[in-house]
């Protein structure tokens, strides 16, 4: 089993917490740097949220 995998498998079913340490890990990558990369720091977490959304099973809403 890859690295990717264990990840896939520890956020299933936790997305909003998965969504709340991609955004405090960027927070904290932007002030060790002083945001010089805040842009592509903010691009990484974009992708990273649509990633967790599209392991999300739809709801009735999405429906």
């Amino acid at each position: 089993m890859s690295m990717l995998d264990k990840l896939k498998g520890l956020i299933k079913g936790h997305p909003d917490q998965a969504r709340q340490g991609v955004e405090k890990a960027g927070d904290a990558f932007d002030t060790k740097t002083q945001n010089k990369y805040q842009s592509q720091v903010d691009a990484v977490q974009r992708k990273m949220n649509e990633q967790i959304d599209a392991d999300r099973p739809p709801t009735d809403e999405q429906r």
